[in-house]
């Protein structure tokens, strides 16, 4: 048993990172395979552009489900067994995908896709924060990254199958090689355990010892908050994210200029995951959150007056940078200021809650252009989202000020 002890921020908890990021890259192509081939299913099921959202909507609500439920499975017994069975979901889906012959059926696999990529991102984070305690904030954001990488590195692969309007046969190309890499890295996770100290062992629900300050609000509270500000800011964050590739087809970019400028995005947002996770080490989460947040809408401001090719691959460059770091910040701040042994279920909630975010506003955004026939008022809603989110972290972060001057003043 004590071979199998791994100590927090040790080389083998790096090598453990390393894994499951790469898991991550993998794994996590059920969520974003969908954006990809929006194009493909609006033109051969002949919807408008926000039925032609459906299959996505259908996706986030399933990959909201099972970071909640795979979560607590997590907490439960472990990271083996939900990922095999995550592993099988997602192979078993892409490949009944390919028989779909109306957008119903295909909504109803993309919910099980979501369902079964929710396993290799909130319990992932969930699970490697707790091999680290230095530097938990960067090893989060370096799991999470692995989601938009994967996000980036996914259309260069099937860009082919696309192009042709294949959607299917890239949803089997998908499937082959999820069922033959994940496998592999299973076996190389081991049976490890990370080592807690007794300190950290003897935490309870009021006092954990992740945080140096302890919020004068209810764990409740901070939950309820962050679930709050995470559907906020992804309302926000989903527009570009799921529109970019029509706004380029508006705009006669064309298919291949919109899934490259999205995997800029998306290299952008992997940077800007490893930035923000290094700077909540120095900083705090909170503060990191708020700056992320700023940006963001910063950036989506930037969309209104440039729309040349050129300007949407910097823009998009700079949108991916700003909200990338975001997501991932909310399950530090869970992980540094709630009780350790709830971290994956409670992430898996936040994570719900970004997806209901992700869904509306992918969903709203393509509303507003049916009924403008422009983005211009989709973006600026963005916006609008995005300045509430924005209050709720300054909110959060007096609360925190207030407590560290009780928690000093004791």
């Amino acid at each position: 048993m004590q071979n199998n002890l791994v100590e927090q921020d040790s080389q083998q908890a790096w090598f453990r990172l390393a894994i499951i990021f790469t898991m991550s890259v993998i794994g996590t192509a059920g969520m974003w395979s969908v954006v990809i081939i929006l194009p493909n299913i609006q033109n051969e099921f002949a919807l408008d552009r926000a039925a032609s959202t459906y299959p996505y909507v259908a996706t986030m609500f399933g990959y909201g489900f099972g970071n909640v439920i795979i979560g607590r499975m997590l907490d439960k017994i472990g990271i083996k067994k939900p990922i095999i069975f995550a592993l099988s979901l997602l192979v078993t889906s892409y490949v009944l995908s390919f028989f779909t012959k109306n957008v119903f059926w295909l909504s109803t696999i993309q919910f099980f896709l979501g369902f079964s990529a929710a396993a290799f991102f909130g319990p992932m984070m969930a699970d490697i924060s707790n091999y680290f305690y230095k530097r938990k904030g960067l090893a989060v954001s370096l799991v999470a990254s692995g989601q938009h990488l994967c996000g980036a590195i996914w259309p260069f692969l099937i860009k082919d199958f696309i192009l042709e309007g294949d959607w299917r046969h890239a949803h089997l190309f998908i499937a082959l090689v999820c069922s033959i890499k994940i496998p592999i890295l299973f076996y190389f996770l081991g049976n490890k355990v990370p080592k807690i100290n007794n300190k950290q062992k003897s935490t309870t629900r009021n006092d954990d010892i992740n945080s140096k300050v302890n919020l004068s609000i209810s764990n409740r509270q901070i939950q309820i908050l962050l679930m709050f500000a995470g559907v906020l800011c992804c309302v926000a964050m989903s527009m570009p994210q799921v529109h970019i590739v029509p706004l380029c087809i508006d705009n006669g970019y064309g298919l291949a200029v919109g899934t490259e400028i999205l995997s800029f995005m998306l290299f952008a947002a992997v940077a800007s995951r490893v930035i923000f996770g290094f700077l909540s080490d120095k900083i705090g989460p909170i503060q990191t959150l708020i700056l992320g947040s700023s940006l963001q809408a910063i950036s989506l401001t930037m969309f209104l007056p440039f729309n040349s090719q050129l300007s949407l691959y910097i823009v998009a460059i700079c949108f991916g940078l700003s909200q990338g770091g975001i997501v991932p910040i909310y399950a530090v701040i869970i992980s540094k200021f709630l009780p350790s042994n709830e971290v994956a279920e409670r992430v898996g909630w936040l994570i719900f809650a970004t997806i209901i975010g992700m869904s509306l506003g992918g969903w709203l955004s393509g509303e507003i252009y049916d009924f403008t026939n422009s983005y211009k008022l989709a973006f600026i809603n963005g916006i609008f989202w995005n300045i509430i989110n924005l209050c709720i972290m300054i909110y959060l972060f007096i609360i925190y000020q207030k407590s560290k001057i009780i928690t000093v003043n004791k």
